[in-house]
């Protein structure tokens, strides 16, 4: 499925309906962030990408210009397909060729194998964001 799947940077002020639509599910309706917490002033000067199987939006991610990924999120009926894998391939090779050298991000503890076995190393201890334990994940590229 995941060879199906296209992967483009998105404009925010574009696709925001289609991305903002994504992260609603999976982070506000299935993982309770508050909402206030999920819209901040990094989605404007930040970079997203949208991931879409035929002309569905299935998964979205966002790079800050400090490096770190966040708001990475596969809606469930697509996840374990290979599609997150994908998606943060191609926010690496997006951050590489803006020179960004070391990416960083805070993943959810049950995200850390995934992220693992794209090659980032976790640092620091275990923390909160909405109430969801997390650790910093960095990669050198």
């Amino acid at each position: 499925m995941s060879s199906l799947v296209k992967i483009h940077i998105a404009d925010w002020q574009e696709e925001r309906d289609e991305l903002a639509d994504i992260r609603r599910k999976v982070f506000i309706e299935e993982q309770n962030v508050p909402e206030d917490m999920e819209w901040d002033e990094y989605d404007e000067t930040s970079t997203h990408f949208l991931a879409r199987l035929d002309d569905k939006a299935i998964a979205t991610a966002r790079l800050k210009p400090d490096g770190q990924i966040g708001r990475m999120a596969v809606l469930a009926d697509y996840r374990d397909k290979g599609i997150g894998k994908k998606l943060l391939q191609f926010v690496l090779q997006d951050a590489n060729n803006k020179n960004i050298n070391t990416i960083y991000l805070h993943a959810q503890v049950t995200a850390i194998p995934f992220y693992e076995k794209q090659g980032f190393i976790t640092h620091g201890e275990i923390f909160y964001e909405a109430d969801i334990p997390h650790r910093e994940m960095r990669l050198k590229i």
